[in-house]
This record gives structure tokens, C-alpha cells and sequence, in this order.
């Protein structure tokens, strides 16, 4: 840059502070000939000049209008909030008021009107038509939020509730925000018809773009019945609260009319039904106060969208964590149960991780945790359920999650300890090749680091698919005590030497010492690792910093996804 454009460029850059009155926002004004006006100090001083005039007498009126209107919008109807409160269930603003730091909503729409017609509509036109939408803080850390107001139209959606929704749902994509929908709705408000089932379908099409890009929570707080339903099911966590939350497509009187079958709202569609049978609800709470605060909690886990990395916190420095217990909690023989969960509090960090769908699927763990202060998912058999197998729930659960990790670039550990997939007809018939396929499908395009810990056995197929070195882990660690093969020494004897067995004078005998030498010969801890299926066979004391430090050796990884539209999940 030559020295006379240095000049010019300092000279268009300075600036000097100069003097107004008191009251009046100060400005930066350029030198004369800077190309900025002359005449800005005037300017200035006659906006302060406008300021101090009197401002006109009708305006006390105005501000008093306006302040007793907004009033009017957030008290709401005392009536219909003295029912809320007497069902048990908080209002929309005082849940959003425990969700966001204090004094941090930004409400937008708060006048929004619907202009319908239709039945009990024309002379019915609350403000804010039924939804509170907005955005504000946890922690500090933007997020967009809408809560859906029972207390008007029972929380219905018509076409102006849609667009609020809409709206939030476009800022949080466009600021790169985490969205949080706090449901309590009766459903498609019936009198705007064709409108209310457009607004769900511009709300579903959102989500579903907003998918990997922006982390996605729904709260069920109250009723969400008919399409609202899959609101939910498109979110990456769903939250319910028992005994207020319910959810389904076909309510209890459809149901009964249909098939005869009579059943309750709590029965059809409650929180533990779909915390432990179906899967639609990742967390379940006893009431909105603890619901919310996991929530919060979530949320101080997750990064802001794709783009940006997990939140971090200050490095405990576990790649010199020494953990004896770990030896002394996992039983050395491969068929003794032990809790997986004691596992995973000795690798995070202060104890500490946030599990997933923990009524459903309880065969396979899933948790968001940190290790060494940064967010990790933790993936793991569960050996006190069905020896810690996997079937067809188990699959699903651990792929939605792998995915999602993928999806926001949080780095995966998978702790492995499965004695292979659940065998039965009903399995095979309820589609197990599929849904252990998405789990495999998953792991195989992710990104994201992934290190694999073998601690027992890891038999079979469901070797393969918990994120082995063939479908491309990164860095496989084995415990002494890690059996992989095609099947357990007992049963892969029962194959081999059925013959032999059956013509020996004593098969007992005979199965134990072949049993014992295929356990040496195949099951050994060194197999793996010799033929290069296992990067390290680690002292089980050391696990949680050999995976501190496999994280830090993998915080670089770039591997691009191939050229191609997307692929296509086993669904």
C-alpha cells in the first residue's frame, strides 16, 4: 500500500467524539473533507433540539394504551389461567420464564390476530392467538422458543398460530439457534380447516429442513393429538411430563369407535407409554419444573447448529485418569451382568451424562457426556437387560442417536459388550436385518471421531455393526478380557464338533477340553490385536484416559462426505 493511501485511509478512518446535550446519543463525526457531511454536528444538535420539545398531548394517552394492552396480553384470562394451574399445568409465559435466563425473551407477534370467521370465531380474537413465540437466552447461549397457550382456543392451531411458528422456526435456521417448542395444544383448530392442516404441513416441511442443521426439542407439557404428533416425532429429543402429557394420532374415542377397544388418554398415549414402548419420548419428568431444567441442561450440551463445535469446558485433564474401579465393576467372566451405566460415570467427566430414551430400549445405552470437558455421545450394551443383545428397538435407538452425534459433530465412543443380535422368529419377523441395517448404516457414514472399547465378548454379526475397525472406527481399544469371534467357545463347539460329540463315550468331557482350546486358540485378547482388528489392549484402569487421549488425537479429523444427494437409510 502506497504512503498516500495509508494517509487517506487514516484520515477516513478517524473520528472524534463530539460534544451534544446531555440526553441526546452521541455519534462518531468525520474531520471536513473526509467524505463525511460537514453538517452532521447540526444535524445532531437539531435532533437534540427535537427532543427537548414537548411531545404532543395525546401521548401519556397512547404509552398508557399501549403499556394496559400488553398487560391484558400477558396476564391472559383469569379464569382460563386459574384451569390451567388447576390441572396441574403451568402457563405458557410462566414456562417459558423457568426455560430462558431471566429477563432475556424477546417476544415477537405479541398482537397477532387470526382473521377467521368460521363458528365462535368472528367476535373471539385474542392477541397472540394461542402461541408465545419469541426467542432469548440459556446460559447465555441464544436459542428460539415458542410455547403454545392452552389458556386460548385450548392451544389450536390456526393459520396465524401456524405463521407465529413459522417464523421462529425460519430466525432460529437463519442466527444458527437451537429451536425449542413447548406443545399444549388441542390440535388443528376446526373451524379455519384447510389453513390449520396447511400451517402443520409449513411447520413439518421447517423441521424436516432444519434437520442437521439446527438441534431440534420438543416439550409436551399437554395434549398433542392428530398431526401436532409429528411435530415431535421430528425433533431430535421430545420431552414429557406424566399424568398432563399425552400424545397420538387417533384419540381414545376414535380408537373405541373403530375397533371396540376402550382405553384411556393416559393408556393410549401418556408419557410411559411412549417412554418405554414406543420410543417417541426421549426424556420423561414428573412435572414441568424438573422438565424444564433438563432441558436447560440439554441444551448446555449441544452446539448452536452444525457448524459450530459443542461447548466446551475447562479440561479435567483425563489423559492421566487413572480409574482402578473399572476393573473391579465389569466381572471378568463374559456372562456376569453388570450396570453399563457404572461404566459410563467412570469415563465422564465429574460422573456425569445425560441419558437418552432410558425407559425404551434398555438393551443398548445412549448419553451424551464430556470427556476431559469436551461433549462426547457414549454408545453402549447393556448386559443387565437381555445380556445386553441387540433386537430390533436397540438398533433403532443407537442409530437415531449416532446419527444425530454425526450430524452436529459430536465425536462417538461405543462400548462394547454384546453377545450378538437377539435370535426368535418374532425378531426376524418384526424386520431385525433392517433395523440392525440402519444402526450399521449409521455408523458407516459418519464422520465424526469414533473410538471403539471392546471389554468382554463381541460376538458375531452385532460385532460388526458396534462400530468395529472393518466399518471404520478409528481407533479400536481392547480390554484383557475382550473375546471377539463369530460365536462364544460353547456354541461354536456345538457346531464344529457335533459329530464328535455325539459318538464320544463322555461328551462332557470331551466338549470342555475342546471348548478350552478353542477359547486359547480364538477367544484369546491377543487375536484382534495381531492381525491388526485392534489398535491397543489397555489396562481396564486406563480407559477413560486412552479414549481422553484418542480424542485429542482425533480433533482434527476432516473426512468429507462422497459426491451424492444422500444416501438411503433401511428405514
Amino acid at each position: 500500500m502506497s504512503g498516500s493511501q495509508e494517509s487517506g485511509a487514516a484520515r477516513a478512518d478517524d473520528a472524534e467524539v463530539v460534544p451534544v446535550p446531555d440526553g441526546v446519543r452521541r455519534r462518531r463525526l468525520g474531520r471536513p473533507g473526509t467524505g463525511t457531511s460537514g453538517d452532521a454536528q447540526v444535524i445532531e444538535l437539531a435532533r437534540a433540539a427535537d427532543l427537548a420539545r414537548p411531545e404532543p398531548a395525546d401521548m401519556p394517552l397512547l404509552r398508557r394504551r399501549r403499556e394496559e394492552l400488553r398487560s391484558h396480553i400477558h396476564e391472559g384470562k383469569l379464569d382460563a389461567v386459574r384451569r390451567q394451574h388447576s390441572l396441574g399445568k403451568l402457563t405458557a409465559r410462566e414456562r417459558l420464564a423457568l426455560l430462558l435466563d431471566d429477563d432475556s425473551f424477546t417476544e415477537i407477534e405479541p398482537y397477532r390476530r387470526h382473521q377467521a370467521t368460521g363458528p365462535g370465531l368472528a367476535g373471539n380474537r385474542p392477541h397472540t392467538d394461542g402461541v408465545v413465540a419469541g426467542s432469548g437466552t440459556i446460559d447465555g447461549r441464544r436459542v428460539f422458543v415458542y410455547a403454545q397457550d392452552f389458556t386460548l382456543f385450548g392451544g389450536s392451531l390456526g393459520e396465524a398460530h401456524a405463521a407465529k411458528i413459522h417464523k421462529v422456526l425460519d430466525l432460529a435456521v437463519a442466527n444458527g439457534a437451537p429451536v425449542i417448542g413447548l406443545n399444549d395444544s388441542g390440535g388443528a383448530r376446526i373451524q379455519e380447516g384447510v389453513l390449520a392442516l396447511n400451517g402443520y404441513g409449513g411447520i413439518f416441511r421447517r423441521q424436516v429442513e432444519a434437520s442437521g442443521v439446527i438441534p431440534q426439542i420438543s416439550v409436551i407439557l399437554g395434549p398433542c393429538a392428530g398431526g401436532a404428533a409429528y411435530s415431535p416425532a421430528l425433533a431430535d429429543f421430545t420431552f414429557m411430563v406424566r399424568d398432563t402429557a399425552r400424545m397420538y394420532l387417533t384419540g381414545p374415542d376414535v380408537v373405541e369407535a373403530v375397533s371396540g377397544q376402550r382405553v384411556t388418554h393416559e393408556e393410549l398415549g401418556g408419557a410411559d407409554v411412549h417412554g418405554s414402548a414406543s420410543g417417541v419420548a426421549t426424556v420423561v419428568h414428573d412435572d414441568e419444573e424438573s422438565c424444564l431444567a433438563d432441558v436447560r441442561y440439554l441444551v448446555s450440551l449441544l452446539p448452536s447448529n452444525y457448524l459450530d463445535p459443542p461447548p466446551a469446558t475447562v479440561p479435567t485433564n483425563a489423559t492421566d485418569d487413572y480409574r482402578p474401579r473399572l476393573a473391579e465393576l465389569v466381572p471378568v467372566e463374559p456372562n456376569q451382568p453388570y450396570d453399563m451405566r457404572d461404566v459410563f460415570a467412570e469415563l465422564a467427566d465429574d460422573g456425569e451424562f445425560f441419558e437418552l430414551h432410558e425407559g425404551w430400549a434398555r438393551n443398548v445405552l445412549c448419553a451424551l457426556a464430556r470427556i476431559d470437558g469436551r461433549v462426547v455421545g457414549l454408545v453402549g450394551n447393556q448386559p443387565v437387560v437381555f445380556a445386553g443383545v441387540l433386537d430390533g428397538p436397540a438398533s433403532q435407538k443407537a442409530a437415531r442417536f449416532v446419527r444425530f452425534c454425526d450430524a452436529f459433530g459430536i465425536p462417538l465412543v461405543s462400548l462394547v459388550d454384546v453377545p450378538g443380535f437377539l435370535p426368535g422368529v418374532e425378531q426376524e419377523r418384526g424386520g431385525i436385518i433392517r433395523q440392525g441395517a440402519q444402526l450399521l448404516h449409521a455408523y458407516c457414514e459418519a464422520t465424526v471421531p469414533r473410538i471403539q472399547v471392546i471389554l468382554r465378548k463381541a460376538y458375531g454379526g452385532a460385532y460388526i455393526v458396534m462400530d468395529s475397525r472393518s466399518i471404520g472406527c478409528d481407533l479400536s481399544l481392547a480390554w484383557p478380557t475382550n473375546q471377539i469371534a463369530v460365536m462364544g467357545a460353547e456354541g461354536a463347539v456345538n457346531v464344529l464338533y457335533r459329530r464328535d460329540l455325539a459318538a464320544a463315550a463322555d461328551p462332557a468331557a470331551l466338549r470342555a477340553k475342546l471348548v478350552a482350546e478353542y477359547t486359547e486358540e480364538f477367544l484369546n485378547p491377543q487375536y484382534a490385536a495381531e492381525r491388526g482388528l485392534v489398535d491397543d489392549i489397555i489396562d481396564p484402569a486406563e480407559t477413560r484416559a486412552a479414549v481422553a487421549r484418542g480424542l485429542a488425537m482425533l480433533r482434527d479429523k476432516r473426512k468429507p462426505a462422497p459426491a451424492r444427494k444422500h444416501g438411503n437409510l433401511p428405514i
